[in-house]
């Protein structure tokens, strides 16, 4: 039994998983982290990790990104492996995640879902295939109105999958309202859309001379997030130091 400290307990995904663990005989949620310190489960929450006091084998993270920082020192200080799943780290903070690899085994992904890591591999694939041949690559991403970050970190991924399955040649663009030219072939546009109570929707257009190929993937439920995470916490217990993704819980 993998013992979990859920930082982020009372967050919407921390309730996702917190109800998933339940029924999950791999895994338990020894205590949680909140700012908001309301017993919504049947677990301790803290309102910081200094208060912890349970043992715990891994932590898996969907708090905010200013809270990214204390949480790899805390990780780093006591050798404990560590999911990283929150989105919208800063180019510092994602150099820190790689830091504490070097101390402890960190997981970090844009997306946990099996079906959008499947897609980054796709997505690579028709790159490699297709850009050479002028086809144009766009991102097109939709959430809910409460995310904060966008583009969504899982955008930016299937951007750089794309990019690095060419040899990194192009740039993004991410707002066309004050330029006046027309599209250069190495660029990859990124948009985003908030509205509603869309979980995450994701759309790599392909667009060439006559065709244009779309891969897509919806998500409609955050369990499906929930899901990866926990698969994601039973895989990185006992792991060596070092960086995980998604892609090392698939092929395991």
């Amino acid at each position: 039994m993998v013992k979990v400290l859920l930082h982020g307990c009372n967050g919407a995904m921390g309730q996702v998983i917190a109800g998933l663990a339940k029924k999950d005989p791999q895994v338990e949620i020894a205590a949680g982290v909140d700012l908001n310190t309301e017993k919504k489960q049947d677990f301790p929450v803290y309102a910081s990790l200094k208060e912890v006091k349970e043992p715990v084998d891994v932590v898996v993270d969907f708090a905010s990104a200013k809270a990214v920082d204390g949480l790899l020192d805390y990780c780093t200080e006591r050798g404990i492996p560590v999911v990283l799943c929150t989105t919208g780290l800063s180019q510092e903070q994602i150099e820190k995640a790689q830091a504490a690899g070097e101390k402890t085994a960190v997981l970090r992904s844009a997306n946990m879902s099996l079906g959008v890591n499947l897609l980054f591999k796709l997505v690579a694939e028709a790159a490699r295939t297709l850009y050479g041949e002028g086809f144009d690559i766009e991102i097109v991403e939709k959430h809910h109105n409460q995310k904060m970050d966008a583009p969504s970190g899982t955008a930016l991924a299937l951007a750089d999958a794309a990019n690095g399955a060419v040899e990194n040649a192009c740039h993004y663009v991410y707002d066309r309202s004050q330029r006046r030219e027309k599209r250069d072939p190495m660029e990859i546009g990124i948009s985003a859309v908030r509205g509603g109570s869309i979980v995450g929707e994701h759309d790599v257009i392909f667009a060439g001379t006559d065709e244009v190929i779309t891969l897509s993937h919806t998500a409609y439920s955050k369990a499906i997030f929930g899901k990866g995470a926990l698969a994601a916490a039973v895989f990185l217990a006992g792991r060596e130091p070092g960086m995980y993704t998604m892609a090392d819980v698939i092929g395991s």
